[in-house]
């Protein structure tokens, strides 16, 4: 989040609220449709608990920091694309942990294992804002009254925020290693359908509200990269990093950047057309 958080400035926050309705739109997709579209996922598919919860921690996180350029590569709107991140990180310090509880206590099978594990709202509420609040104001900080260190250290700690986060993908992995084997059909398919819906339900939003196709495409790509690094954190943090959901949050991880890249190319390429 400090990586993030340095290329953040007021003036992201501000955009957002000269174009208040793709603001309004894209929270509402991201912060209560994605959500809910996963309760519904959960519903028709009935998986099990721990891999039910694994989706619902997905589906809690604030986006992704690649977002961002999977929106330029889009050709979509990159002002609203970096202002969006800004402001559902702020937010996501409450709202991930709110929505995770919430969410989770409204299943019976995730809420008969959210009590057996003892998760309590308050404490991951307080995780959450060191791993979000404090890095981001930071990392803001650093980035407004040093720009020049700033310039220096984007991008190696871009590099090592990637290397960090596919070291959780091979811890997870490697711990579940049978369960990943022995479900991966399942898994495979429910991460397909969770991170589609999450793009298209995106986007179609976006387009019901009457916005234009470069709003649509950015308001698809925040509900839809979500930033499953935070997600394997708060799993091994107040999970021992139980199985179904470190492989789902892992998967979605690996999936959403070939899934990210793949869609932005080509829409990317339907605008050079």
């Amino acid at each position: 989040m400090f990586g993030i958080a340095l290329s953040l400035k007021l003036s992201h926050f501000k955009q957002l609220f000269e174009q208040p309705k793709a603001l309004i739109i894209g929270l509402t997709s991201q912060l209560l449709l994605l959500p809910f579209l996963t309760f519904l996922l959960i519903i028709l598919f009935q998986p099990q608990p721990s891999i039910a919860l694994g989706m619902i921690m997905v589906a809690a996180c604030p986006g992704g920091n690649i977002s961002n350029f999977f929106a330029l590569l889009a050709k979509g709107n990159v002002a609203l694309s970096v202002g969006m991140t800004a402001f559902v990180t702020v937010l996501a310090t409450v709202l991930t942990p709110f929505n995770f509880s919430f969410w989770g206590n409204l299943i019976p099978e995730t809420a008969e294992l959210l009590t057996a594990i003892h998760v309590s709202f308050s404490e991951m509420l307080k995780t959450v804002l060191m791993l979000l609040g404090l890095p981001l104001v930071m990392g803001m900080y650093f980035a407004h009254y040093f720009p020049k260190w700033t310039a220096k250290i984007s991008q190696p700690i871009r590099i090592l925020s990637i290397v960090f986060f596919a070291v959780f993908v091979v811890i997870a992995f490697a711990n579940n290693l049978r369960l990943f084997l022995e479900y991966i059909h399942i898994i495979g398919i429910i991460v397909f359908l969770h991170n589609g819906i999450a793009l298209l339900g995106g986007y179609t939003l976006a387009k019901l509200a009457g916005l234009p196709d470069n709003d649509a495409k950015t308001i698809s790509i925040e509900t839809g990269i979500q930033n499953a690094g935070l997600g394997l954190v708060l799993i091994f943090n107040f999970f021992g990093g139980l199985g179904g959901m470190a492989i789902v949050a892992g998967w979605w991880g690996i999936w959403h950047i070939f899934v990210g890249l793949s869609l932005s190319w080509w829409w990317g390429k339907k605008v050079d057309g």
